[in-house]
């Protein structure tokens, strides 16, 4: 798992050989390792393709969200919750506040 994420993941083990055959394991547990990727969106006003190849480091880009709103996360694009930004030292971090 990345180290981005602050909680800890169990660690997967493999059934021993007295597990019974017909004990099905959900199928997450059976594949952490499967990559999947994460997308938070937020819709920009007024932005064009101009603005895009302008774009520098040190840029500000105006949102259409308020600071207190929350913001979708999608896994896959498929939406998994909802989050809010948060400052962790010196790195831009997102706080899961509601679940989908």
């Amino acid at each position: 798992m990345s180290t981005a994420v602050l909680n800890p993941e169990p660690k997967y083990q493999e059934p021993s050989q007295s597990t019974p055959v017909a004990v099905e394991r959900d199928l997450l547990d059976t594949v952490p390792w499967l990559p999947c990727r994460l997308s938070l969106e937020i819709p920009v006003v007024r932005f064009t393709i101009g603005d895009l190849l302008t774009l520098a480091n040190g840029s500000v880009v105006e949102t259409a969200y308020h600071h207190t709103s929350d913001i979708p996360l999608r896994v896959n694009q498929l939406l998994l919750g909802w989050t809010e930004f948060d400052v962790i030292g010196d790195h831009l971090a997102v706080r899961i506040t509601e679940r989908a």
